[in-house]
C-alpha cells in the first residue's frame, strides 16, 4: 500500500484524529492553510470526483454532512468556511485518495490562486 492516506487509515502513519467511523476519517491538516483545516476521507480508496463510481455518491454525500458537522463544532458556523476538493494534478490534488479540506477561522479570498 503506496497511499499515504490509506497508511492513515490503517494507523501506520499518526494523525490528529478528530472523528472516525466505519467510512470514514476526519483528521487535522499536517499543514494548516487556516486555523482550522481539516480533512475529512472515505475509508474506500477513491482517487478523485473524476473516476469516482455513481455508486459511491450516498459515501460523499455522508462525508459532505460530516464536514459540516465538524465546521460547525470547531466554531466556524457564524462566519463560516471554505470546503475543497481537488482533483488530479490541474486540480491542486497532491494525494490520489479522494478527500474533503475545510478551512475556516479566517477570511479566504477568492480567486485561491
Amino acid at each position: 500500500m503506496s497511499c499515504i492516506f490509506c497508511k492513515i487509515i490503517a494507523g501506520e502513519i499518526p494523525s490528529k484524529k478528530i472523528y472516525e467511523d466505519d467510512d470514514m476519517l476526519a483528521f487535522s491538516d499536517i499543514n494548516p492553510m487556516a486555523p482550522v483545516h481539516f480533512l475529512v476521507i472515505p475509508k474506500k480508496h477513491i482517487e478523485n470526483l473524476l473516476v469516482m463510481e455513481d455508486k459511491d455518491a450516498l459515501l460523499i454525500g455522508k462525508l459532505l454532512c460530516k464536514a459540516k458537522e465538524l465546521a460547525k463544532q470547531q466554531g466556524c458556523e457564524e462566519k463560516g468556511g471554505r470546503f475543497v476538493i481537488n482533483a488530479k494534478s490541474d486540480g491542486g490534488q497532491t494525494v490520489d485518495h479522494l478527500h474533503i479540506h475545510f478551512l475556516g477561522g479566517r477570511s479566504l479570498g477568492w480567486p485561491p490562486g
